[in-house]
């Protein structure tokens, strides 16, 4: 069956995620399957977080079915999945022992009500102003609390009132194991761990491991601890699951002091609001949707109040649960709200194999989800940031005082931190090699930076030419008139200074090296090209030609300087570069930037639409890129073609449209573009996927067809068939998004475009010319006829437009 690709899906709620031209009985079918994952996930994960807690064990499961239903059918985020929290596992079990289960729904149902009125009030972004460092920090410490909790279950013991009783507790624990807990909690783990490498064994134990591992790991580690403890009879606590009965209408009411209920409330709607809302944003980044957070929020809300009711704990998005989701093929909102309707047919059929499930194996669960909050990825990332000052009181704050006072320990932390950088400025006198001085400021230059200043002003010899560098941040009154009153003197004693702002908004340095205020006549107000991002300014609209010269200038008497010996070089010796870089002619591609190259790196081509016209295509053919594609491979020798295709090509639009094809006397560009019917041609036969997520939408499946498609076409170059055929030459496939600024490589083994940082055996293809010879990334050597031939060891033919 072929379909129509000139023909636009129609969006829909629940078809906006399915890839372009998939029928809505499949959109339904990946639906289905996807929840079936997640399901898997979410049961073991729901019992082992309610026994965390401390709540009946019914209650997670009541919050998971919750929270897919709910959540599914009513949030902003479509593919998030909703349920009960690790995040606020310390939070519920601290509200349990404090005021009781019964209690404890009411204060969610409260919290849910709250964030419904947030919502309603869309102020859903709102909360993505706190710290990174902050958040990460609090989950970090809610994991540590968690785990440090569950090694007393797997220890064979119980868990104390608060992870600093638990630390003091454990010494003794760990000095009388329970041995059978202990074996259960160890098969656990291992399995947990071990699952996901199952596909790295050797031969044709990968092959097997790699459909086993299909399986998710937290359902085949609980499965193959349980079967342990059933096959040796162990004696161990086990899962008890009581009579599910919401606990009314009239829920009992927390009994305490009426600020410490609200505390308690305000606690549990922030960490789940906040957890939800950057689970959401996360899930839109993966799924590359743009959803709604008041929405999702209002959502979350109602969830809460309904899992309140019902006696379940408290519900929020899961970043586990919604990466599964997302990778398991999920299209819409049926996935998340399917999910939910097993949980529940589970506690209510299933009962009897669950209380079969040793408690040891949920808490080792638990205790590895709870180790795997600590994130060495955000580690890096928060000091790299210099904020890791925040995140470790946030960390240690929370693991001995509890979420609310370790959150607000790390805010204090994260204010005084920014006080301390907006009140410390550096000076730097740097003198010249003939007798001049630079004085360099770096940061805001208050009132607690002039003894600092005037003493680095101070040690200027009179009469010396001085350049004061500012690096444009903030100027308070009085370091300004330190400085105005050192250079008024110094100028009378025969000196020269001039003033020179690195950047600013208002106050710019120009090439001419004078400085222009916003009321200054000038061009424009912004530096051109440094930095080159947010280039919008109204006078670079007016008066792009301006512009552009006084980028030249400002090349000129800044950059020239460091590149001149380079490209003096060059100039001697000529150019050798090892690659030939073909892409499109698309003002946004940077190849310099993408490729991290400089000058005589890449030999670039670049046309409308990145295209190789093959040979003979009639009233098509152009020998301009040919005669490039000759002069690189056999005068310059390249050791590799680089064919790279992009997001948002319109050339591929105007394909899709039919430009090439309109009535009448063909237009220049309608003819270039008939170089591109046979990317059309492909995209209906075998259309080119990516490894880790569906196409956006029809226009992304051929671009990245269309990279596959030249590869072919470049074979029809008997300079190109000749140097692959001696295996002296390499072609890949590359293709950058530039929603997400990723780069995607073409996988020689599967076919497939992979984000680099996975590391698939091409990603490394660019920089390193060492494979197979004769082998043409993506597919094998075939005739070059315009078109080529599926693969069978690729996969073709599969899932795509063509069936």
């Amino acid at each position: 069956m072929t379909l129509d690709i000139s023909s636009a899906p129609i969006a829909s709620d629940t078809t906006d995620h399915a890839p372009p031209g998939r029928r809505p009985r499949a959109a339904w079918a990946q639906d289905l399957s996807a929840s079936l994952v997640v399901f898997l996930i979410a049961v073991p994960f729901s019992l082992g977080i309610a026994l965390a807690t401390g709540a009946p064990l019914t209650a997670g499961l009541a919050a998971a079915a919750v929270g897919g239903i709910v959540v599914g059918l009513s949030g902003g985020t479509p593919l998030q999945v909703s349920g009960p929290s690790a995040a606020l596992t310390v939070i519920t079990a601290g509200l349990i022992a404090q005021y009781g289960w019964q209690a404890t729904c009411t204060i969610t149902l409260a919290a849910g009500l709250l964030q419904l009125l947030l919502g309603a009030r869309r102020v859903a972004r709102t909360a993505l102003a706190v710290s990174p460092a902050i958040v990460h920090g609090m989950l970090a410490g809610v994991g540590l609390a968690i785990a440090i909790a569950q090694l007393h279950v797997v220890l064979g013991g119980s868990p104390q009132s608060s992870a600093l009783a638990n630390l003091l507790a454990l010494p003794a624990q760990l000095s009388t194991p329970h041995p059978a807990a202990l074996a259960v909690g160890a098969v656990t783990v291992t399995v947990l761990l071990g699952w996901p490498r199952l596909g790295r064994l050797p031969g044709r134990y990968g092959e097997f491991g790699t459909r086993l591992a299909k399986v998710p790991g937290p359902l085949a580690a609980v499965a193959a601890a349980t079967a342990l403890a059933v096959a040796l009879d162990l004696r161990l606590a086990r899962v008890e699951l009581p009579a599910w009965q919401p606990h009314g209408l009239a829920p009992d009411l927390p009994h305490g002091p009426p600020l410490a209920i609200l505390a308690a409330v305000l606690t549990v709607t922030a960490v789940a609001s906040v957890e939800s809302l950057l689970s959401g944003v996360a899930v839109d980044r993966m799924s590359r949707r743009t959803g709604d957070l008041d929405r999702e929020l209002r959502g979350q809300g109602l969830a809460n109040m309904v899992s309140g009711l019902v006696g379940g704990l408290p519900v929020a998005g899961g970043a586990v649960r919604s990466t599964a989701n997302v990778r398991a093929g999920a299209r819409s909102r049926r996935s998340a709200v399917l999910h939910g309707v097993w949980v529940l047919a589970a506690a209510l059929a299933l009962t009897g194999g669950l209380r079969r499930i040793p408690l040891a194996a949920l808490a080792a669960l638990v205790l590895v989800v709870g180790l795997q909050m600590v994130s060495f990825a955000h580690i890096r990332k928060v000091h790299r940031h210099r904020e890791f000052p925040v995140y470790l009181t946030t960390v240690v704050a929370v693991v001995l005082f509890g979420v609310l006072p370790g959150v607000a320990l790390g805010a204090a932390t994260a204010v005084v931190l920014a006080l301390y950088r907006l009140t410390r400025a550096h000076v730097d006198v740097l003198a010249g090699p003939d007798g001049s001085f630079t004085v360099e400021t770096h940061g805001p230059l208050t009132f607690t930076a002039v003894p600092r200043l005037s003493r680095a002003l101070a040690g200027i010899p009179a009469g010396a030419e001085v350049a004061v560098v500012h690096d444009g941040s903030f100027l308070d009154h009085a370091a300004y008139e330190t400085v105005h009153s050192w250079r008024t003197g110094h100028q009378a004693g025969g000196g020269r200074v001039s003033m020179v702002t690195r950047r600013q908004d208002d106050e710019v340095l120009d090439p001419d090296g004078t400085v222009r205020t916003g009321s200054s006549p000038g061009p424009h107000r912004c530096r051109a090209w440094t930095p080159w991002a947010g280039h919008h300014c109204i006078e670079q609209q007016e008066d792009p030609h301006g512009r552009l010269l006084d980028g030249v200038r400002v090349f000129q008497l800044h950059t020239a300087p460091l590149v001149r010996p380079e490209l003096a070089r060059l100039a001697r010796e000529g150019q050798a570069p090892s690659q030939l870089f073909l892409t499109c002619a698309d003002s946004r591609m940077v190849t310099s930037m993408i490729t991290n190259s400089g000058p005589g790196d890449l030999f670039t081509v670049r046309n409308v639409g990145n295209l190789v016209p093959a040979p003979h295509e009639p009233g098509a053919a152009d020998d301009s890129v040919a005669a490039a594609v000759q002069y690189a491979v056999e005068v310059l020798e390249v050791r590799s073609i680089t064919v790279c295709g992009h997001s948002g090509c319109g050339a591929m639009k105007a394909l899709l449209d039919g430009v090439h094809e309109q009535p009448g006397r063909p237009t220049p560009l309608a003819r270039w573009l008939r170089n591109g019917r046979g990317s059309l041609d492909r995209l209906r036969r075998i259309p080119a996927e990516f490894t880790d997520r569906p196409a956006v939408d029809l226009t992304e499946q051929l671009c990245i067809t269309n990279v596959v498609q030249q590869l072919d076409q470049l074979m029809a170059n008997p300079a190109v068939e000749r140097r692959v055929t001696e295996g002296t030459l390499r072609l890949v496939g590359m293709y950058f998004d530039f929603a997400t600024a990723q780069a995607y490589v073409l996988d020689r083994e599967s076919g497939r475009f992979g984000p680099v940082e996975a590391a698939t055996p091409a990603a490394a293809s660019v920089r390193q010319e060492r494979d197979t010879p004769g082998r043409v990334d993506g597919f094998e050597q075939v005739p070059a006829t315009g078109t080529t031939a599926a693969d069978p060891a690729r996969g073709e033919g599969g899932p795509g437009l063509a069936a």
